[in-house]
């Protein structure tokens, strides 16, 4: 029998502990579903078609910005306050900040392949930028799946809705702050790929329980035909691979 270490750290005042973190579970898809693709995206640059390389390249300099983004997120929200109110986890928030680390340093390593990549197009180095994602992409998934098994759990009894909801809230004032950087697109790229995170047969419950009425309503008139657009571009002569 495992005995529960007592807590520490307060809850703050007029919240209660106890929250849903099953949206992480589609984050977590989408991770899963850009560095598996991103790879087979690079590998199909045909040699010395910069436009094309371009266009892969924008994508991939997102996901990158997004991963970075998602993590740092999760260590300015979670960490210290899981090992407060929940002392046992000590271990397996340790074994985080640790993947978190190994994943940081894959991307520095991959990062500077970009603009070297785009600007040839040369397969020799789209080849080792490939290779180096899908090791970043392997160990992502060894972290995702740790996270779900060891982390959302623990999450979800000892913090309050708000404190889960902010990452969220977080997540979306970075994209904003960094719309020129990104693209006039981004909120609908983020909106796209969670809601393609989600199976057909539940989406639309899922967006009337999950999505804002007036947000729906941009989303039906403008940021769909933005996010399918970018789909459009990214595989133009074939199939969007699906998520889930």
């Amino acid at each position: 029998m495992v005995t529960k270490l007592p807590s520490s750290g307060a809850m703050p005042a007029g919240q209660e502990a106890g929250c849903d973190t099953s949206g992480l579970i589609l984050v977590h898809r989408i991770f899963r579903w850009l560095y598996r693709e991103l790879p087979l995206l690079i590998r199909d640059v045909k040699p010395g078609d910069t436009a094309r390389a371009a266009i892969v390249g924008r994508y991939a300099h997102l996901d990158f910005f997004a991963l970075h983004m998602h993590h740092e997120t999760e260590d300015m929200a979670l960490w210290d306050r899981l090992t407060a109110r929940d002392p046992g986890c000590a271990l397996h928030v340790d074994q985080m900040r640790a993947q978190h680390a190994e994943v940081a340093a894959l991307l520095a390593r991959i990062e500077p392949q970009l603009d070297p990549w785009v600007a040839s197009a040369d397969p020799e180095l789209g080849e080792a930028f490939a290779r180096d994602i899908e090791t970043l992409r392997d160990t992502l998934s060894t972290h995702l799946g740790h996270e779900e098994e060891l982390i959302m759990p623990v999450a979800g009894a000892v913090l309050s809705q708000q404190e889960w909801d902010w990452m969220e809230e977080h997540t979306r004032a970075t994209l904003s702050k960094h719309r020129k950087e990104l693209g006039k697109d981004i909120m609908a790229l983020q909106a796209g790929l969670l809601i393609a995170a989600v199976p057909e047969d539940e989406r639309e419950a899922w967006m009337r329980a999950n999505i804002p009425a007036p947000i729906r309503l941009l989303y039906a008139l403008l940021m769909k035909r933005q996010y399918e657009r970018a789909m459009r571009e990214l595989y133009p002569d074939r199939p969007i691979p699906a998520m889930v």
